[in-house]
């Protein structure tokens, strides 16, 4: 297969040391890679290099001829926020290639929004209008920055369908496992400096790393056991030369020494992992329920028109709910007006909550914590506890003891996002309110905050566009859409609804609450039929090519198929 880039030796440095060491690496044609690592690796630096944005301090970049890279930004440049959508595509082609861009805006699902202003768009729809920009200039590898960054749900499900039916390759920077998972065949893992190369999608290459560690702690063990072995040998001739003025014990004590030395610069290399370290401490009240929406009307801002109203729902201790929508549906406005309430201490009406229940909430923001102050002093207000207790509990969330008097302000994003969720683990709630909380996560910090959850024994509400957390924390999940808050079954079915609601189909599962399917059959033959048909459907879709699937109308029918299942009891 073709080579389009060649990398040997590329080094950089950064203001604390090396960002990397020694990377050598080849993209061919049609590679489809997910570059991962935790937040400050380097990853998004190493697009700016492989894009000739930035310099290696040594090592050299090589690109084939062949080679067409675009490299779409994390954000739409200011001077087109004044253009419409058409306008921002058109910009990015000569005149004479203008069709292609008016073709592209179905493509992209912007035709409703063709002549709405960059300004007016979702975060969403600006991540469409990046990608349908550098496919108009003909690509054959794409260098993508996190672009699921703070997307929506269906965003996602649009960007990840978008991906598989790319005919190019591309680099994928991203946080989410489950796009990973979907849209990439390689993965580079970006750690200790070094890239960490593997020919599997996202889990599995860090299922096999996990096992690569393992054996090297194993083997460097028992290195370090041979070395200590040594070492206390040479000490003891050392010790018997100079009492017996024995010059050949000496002798063989220093060259027991110089072997030690070789070993230690041979022994094998052990990662020093994750810098994350999560836990949500929290405790379980008896009680038959935590809240309750009778009938709430939720506004983005008092005095605003509702949005949606919370009706006949309720959230029982031990419930880990998955609050799902597109982006401006009203979900974190439920979460602040009911934390406005709770300050308050007194719910308006329409909804309630236990009055024994201790709730906290994670505001995206992240503005409980107060900026200028230090990290010690930040935890008191969420957390009134001793100073040793908290400083214990600083240093054991990989806060050094250096840093407890370092300034609010100074921490990077995922910093505050684990400084928070320190505070909410030490004060110990009944219940938690979490709006984004991986906004600011890698995936190391989610698997913790992930298993995290799974393990809490009170209840939480979680807003959130992470499937992979969705689905290893939560067991029920609410779905706000076209101005309704409705409970489905399960993840998948939740997914079809928002998927299919964004893309316009009547192909739609039912809800929890509703029918089983949206075809309404009368009696168990007609569902029966249903049910037959729905599977000729999927197969038949499934035996074409891929790029001429429907995976979001296979997602809809599975999810149809599956509540026509539960009401017949299969």
């Amino acid at each position: 297969m073709t080579t389009l880039i060649s990398a040997l030796s590329i080094q950089l440095d950064a203001g604390h040391g090396p960002l990397f060491q020694d990377l050598s690496f080849t993209v061919k044609l049609g590679d489809r890679i997910g570059l991962i690592g935790h937040n400050g690796c380097g990853k998004s630096t190493l697009l700016k290099l492989l894009s000739g944005q930035l310099e290696p301090n040594s090592g050299e970049i090589q690109y084939a001829s062949a080679c067409r890279l675009q490299h779409v930004e994390q954000h739409l440049p200011e001077r087109l926020y004044a253009l419409s959508a058409r306008q921002a595509l058109l910009e990015a082609v000569e005149p004479d290639q203008h069709w292609r861009a008016d073709s592209l805006l179905a493509e992209l699902e912007l035709e409703a929004q063709a002549d709405t202003p960059v300004s007016g768009l979702s975060g969403g729809q600006h991540t469409r209008l990046l990608l349908g920009r550098a496919v108009l200039r003909q690509p054959n590898l794409l260098l993508l920055d996190e672009p699921s960054n703070h997307l929506d749900l269906p965003s996602l499900l649009w960007l990840e369908d978008f991906l598989s039916r790319w005919p190019g390759g591309f680099i994928l920077v991203s946080h989410d496992a489950r796009l990973l998972d979907r849209a990439t065949r390689h993965s580079w893992v970006m750690r200790d400096a070094r890239l960490y190369r593997f020919e599997l999608p996202c889990s599995q290459a860090l299922a096999e790393l996990a096992e690569t560690d393992e054996a090297s702690r194993a083997r460097h063990a028992g290195e370090q056991k041979e070395i200590d072995r040594l070492a206390a040998s040479s000490k003891r001739l050392a010790i018997w030369g100079r009492e017996h003025d024995n010059e050949k014990l000496v002798r063989k004590a220093k060259s027991m020494e110089k072997r030690i030395d070789r070993l230690k610069d041979e022994q094998t290399f052990v990662s020093r992992g994750s810098p994350w370290r999560l836990s949500l401490q929290g405790q379980a009240l008896s009680a038959d329920s935590l809240l309750a929406f009778e009938s709430l009307p939720v506004s983005a801002a008092p005095g605003l028109p509702a949005l949606f109203a919370a009706a006949e729902l309720w959230l029982r201790p031990g419930d880990r709910v998955a609050l799902l929508g597109a982006n401006g549906a009203g979900k974190s406005s439920l979460l602040r007006q009911c934390w406005a309430d709770l300050q308050a201490g007194e719910p308006r009406a329409g909804w309630r909550w236990h009055p024994a229940a201790s709730i906290a909430y994670y505001d995206q923001s992240l503005r409980q914590l107060a900026d200028e102050a230090t990290l010690i002093d930040a935890l008191y207000p969420l957390a009134p506890l001793p100073e040793a207790a908290r400083r214990h509990a600083l240093i054991a969330a990989g806060f050094a003891y250096a840093r407890h008097d370092q300034k609010v302000s100074a921490l990077s994003g995922g910093e505050r996002a684990r400084l928070l969720f320190l505070a909410l683990s030490l004060a110990s709630h009944h219940l938690l309110w979490l709006d984004e909380p991986t906004n600011h996560l890698d995936l190391d910090g989610k698997r913790e905050l992930a298993g995290a959850l799974a393990a809490f024994p009170g209840g939480a509400l979680l807003v959130s566009h992470d499937r992979e957390l969705i689905e290893a924390a939560c067991n029920r999940f609410w779905v706000l859409d076209d101005g309704r808050l409705r409970e489905w079954p399960d993840a998948d079915s939740a997914y079809a609804a928002l998927f299919t609601a964004s893309a316009g189909s009547s192909e739609r599962p039912a809800p929890a609450s509703d029918a089983p399917a949206p075809a309404e059959p009368s009696g168990e033959d007609a569902q029966w039929q249903r049910l037959c048909e729905l599977e000729a459907l999927l197969a038949a879709d499934l035996a074409r090519k891929p790029k001429h699937q429907k995976p979001q109308l296979q997602q809809a029918w599975r999810g149809e198929m599956q509540a026509l299942e539960q009401a017949l009891g299969l």
